[in-house]
């Protein structure tokens, strides 16, 4: 097979995402994609539905995860594509990473509320679409409360250039770390789920490894390789053209199979299109899949 592929976009089912399983498939085929993976955050609830309507539309859906990770006091992020969603070691990935979620949430809320914002608990869940809230979720709840229009606080976040980056802004101003309603992040570790990886049958990959909150270095891919990392995203739109050079090289000298992956959210992150990636290429779902579970 051949076509274009992207290996990294995000359904409704994600807290942060924008669009049904459905119209991401519709799109996909559309635009002429050969394989499409969704890949929520910290959740397989687009599954198998998605499988099911990629199979109807000529788009080869492939089972994804987007797990959030620490390392070395960093944030990273670890695609799970091939992941099998019903696998007990995921289940339990899952379980705790929403635990973690729900516990990091509530102190957000609270330290908003603290700064004299009105928010509560319920909002966030209601706008979250029953997934773990992210940070940007919880932001847009807090814009979209009516009680906190008139707050002078926020009225950069609602000037019309900020309209549809808003809650982006406001994570970054807020949630981010040394923001005024910072919380500590308790994930779980990037090498305990990598070391869990071949339990679920995925190939893992260490998603924009060049992002602002991971600045993955060559050391730590050496190590994460060693642990069982099988691939490496290096085309996304987060990486400039030096990145991806660099993120390139890297992937060919450790041995990783280098990625494409736009992260496609939808208004949340308007300067990602669906479909705009064009380095993807069907090889790469053939390479990954031949390291699923753990295979060399």
């Amino acid at each position: 097979m051949s076509g274009r592929v992207d290996l990294h976009v995000h359904s409704n089912r994600s807290s942060d995402g924008d669009y049904a399983p459905a119209e991401l498939v519709a799109m996909a085929a559309e635009r002429g994609l050969a394989a499409l993976s969704i890949a929520d955050h910290d959740t397989v609830a687009a599954y198998p539905e998605a499988v099911e309507l990629g199979s109807r539309a000529g788009v080869e859906v492939i089972p994804g995860i987007e797990v959030t990770t620490l390392y070395g006091g960093r944030e990273f992020h670890l695609l799970l594509p091939f992941v099998d969603w019903a696998s007990p070691a995921l289940a339990s990935i899952v379980e705790r990473q929403t635990a973690a979620r729900l516990d990091e949430t509530r102190e957000r809320v609270g330290k908003v509320r603290a700064l004299g914002f009105d928010l509560t608990m319920d909002e966030v869940l209601e706008k979250s679409n029953g997934a773990p809230p992210l940070g940007v979720r919880i932001a847009q709840a807090l814009l979209e409360n009516p009680a906190n229009r008139e707050n002078p606080a926020l009225e950069p976040f609602y000037r019309p250039e900020n309209e549809r980056r808003a809650p982006y802004l406001f994570y970054k101003e807020y949630f981010a770390e040394g923001g005024r309603a910072y919380v500590p992040k308790a994930f779980l570790g990037l090498l305990e789920v990598l070391d869990a990886a071949p339990a679920t049958g995925a190939a893992p990959v260490l998603a924009h490894p060049g992002a602002y909150f991971m600045r993955a270095t060559a050391e730590d891919l050496r190590a994460l390789r060693d642990r069982g990392l099988a691939g490496l995203e290096v085309h996304t739109f987060y990486h400039t053209a030096e990145q991806t050079a660099f993120y390139r090289g890297l992937a060919e000298e450790l041995g990783l199979v280098a990625t494409a992956g736009s992260d496609f959210h939808g208004r949340i992150k308007p300067h990602v299109a669906f479909g705009a990636l064009k380095e993807g290429d069907y090889g790469m779902v053939e390479r990954l899949r031949a390291r699923r579970g753990g295979a060399a």
